[in-house]
């Protein structure tokens, strides 16, 4: 097990009412912009092309937003002390509050989630046979 504290604030500077700068492709985490002290919001595209890759899930002390903005991204939730899949949909965003991360089933990086969180947390990882119910 590790944990991170994620410290405000946690997103870049960017210039008010302007394009932000271009997404990178081929990166798992991209933290984009904030409200300091309240949100951040970033791209999230892992290279994980099957639940049985996935190393860790993580755990946030608060909830996580997670929108399908193209591709196909599968979620890997540890809830009541089962391991289930949750696919993403197009328009259908979920509030992930247990333990999770994600793969990508069309391969690496084809997947892409807007994600919405708090500008400071702490996250715990662990291998997801070692979460208990």
């Amino acid at each position: 097990m590790r944990t991170v504290k994620t410290e405000r604030p946690s997103f870049p500077s960017v210039i008010p009412d302007e394009l932000l700068p271009m997404i990178a492709y081929g990166k798992r985490w991209q933290v984009v912009c904030g409200d300091e002290g309240h949100w951040r919001v970033g791209i999230y595209s892992p290279p994980e092309t099957a639940a049985e890759e996935l190393e860790e899930l993580e755990l946030h002390d608060c909830p996580e937003f997670f929108l399908l903005l193209s591709g196909n991204l599968t979620l890997v939730v540890h809830d009541q002390g089962r391991v289930r899949q949750l696919p993403l949909e197009p328009n259908r965003p979920v509030l992930v509050t247990q333990p999770h991360a994600g793969f990508c089933p069309g391969g690496p990086f084809t997947g892409t989630a807007l994600v919405v969180e708090r500008d400071a947390f702490n996250t715990e990882y662990r291998e997801p046979a070692k979460w208990s119910a």
